[in-house]
């Protein structure tokens, strides 16, 4: 993610924006060839684990495993389906640039891709995070006006000091959500899908719990940055992105001021519980 979640912003770049050419003809058979092993493991991975929309996502893409992706290509297709583009920036940005891209419709990715002995864990997100995680479900309707919403509330959380119970709803969804679908869960968020241990073990490991998903449930709960989630929560339908689109936040705001707030692996009572976690992953 993109704002104050990882690390702090690289030095500001010339544009206000923040944005910078993608330089893609400087990429390096090097770097084109980690992408190839990410993208290869990922595709042979994700049918049967990831939802409809993801692999429908992927396959109308201009995407392919011997090349980084092109943001040129990858925004002109966007574009014709859901109005959003793809800009390139050296790494994580401040806030308000975050917020201001993505209600603008400009998904802000890393240019830069991971080495090749950092293949399963990179703190900050690179373009195979954000291209590959999270460009599929752009090309959804629901999930394209949900980003767009966030960025607009991002706005007026920052100033209403409730942006880290903002950001929980991103990392929920957006990064780390599973919908059900098939009789079973399957998986949405880009920092899941992007990734080749985790994919499995959001929806196949015993360990974690999966949980339904209720608005001031996940304001109020912490997440982890340094490992495997220990809880999921899980939409009913993606198009319950719609509902939160819409939402009037301010009342939740209001009720966040005082109350407790819940640890990743914490279950509670009133929870909708879908499986119940044994937490052995943690507790080793």
């Amino acid at each position: 993610m993109k704002h104050g979640l990882a690390a702090g912003p690289v030095q500001p770049p010339e544009r206000a924006d923040w944005t910078v050419e993608q330089g893609w003809k400087e990429y390096t058979p090097a770097q084109h060839a980690v992408w190839k092993t990410l993208y290869e493991r990922q595709t042979r991975l994700l049918p049967g684990l990831a939802c409809d929309a993801f692999i429908e996502g992927m396959r109308r893409l201009p995407m392919a495993a011997d090349r980084i992706p092109d943001f040129e290509a990858l925004s002109e297709t966007l574009m014709k389906a859901t109005g959003w583009q793809v800009v390139a920036v050296p790494g994580l940005v401040p806030d308000d640039v975050f917020f201001e891209h993505l209600a603008n419709r400009r998904f802000p990715a890393g240019n830069f891709i991971r080495g090749a002995h950092e293949l399963d864990y990179l703190e900050e997100p690179d373009v195979f995070h954000d291209v590959f995680g999270h460009v599929p479900m752009l090309m959804h309707p629901v999930m394209a006006d949900f980003i767009q919403a966030y960025g607009q509330g991002g706005l007026r959380a920052q100033k209403r000091g409730k942006l880290a119970e903002l950001a929980r709803v991103y990392w929920y969804t957006v990064e780390f959500g599973l919908v059900r679908q098939g009789g079973g869960t399957r998986i949405y968020g880009a920092g899941i899908a992007s990734s080749f241990s985790e994919s499995t073990f959001a929806v196949q490991s015993a360990s974690p719990n999966r949980i339904g998903f209720e608005l001031e449930r996940v304001m109020r709960t912490h997440y982890r940055i340094d490992d495997f989630q220990e809880s999921y929560f899980v939409l009913d339908s993606l198009d319950d992105l719609l509902e939160l689109a819409h939402i009037d936040f301010e009342p939740y705001y209001t009720a966040l001021d005082s109350g407790p707030t819940f640890t990743p692996g914490q279950v509670l009572a009133q929870d909708q519980v879908l499986h119940a976690g044994t937490g052995e992953y943690h507790a080793n």
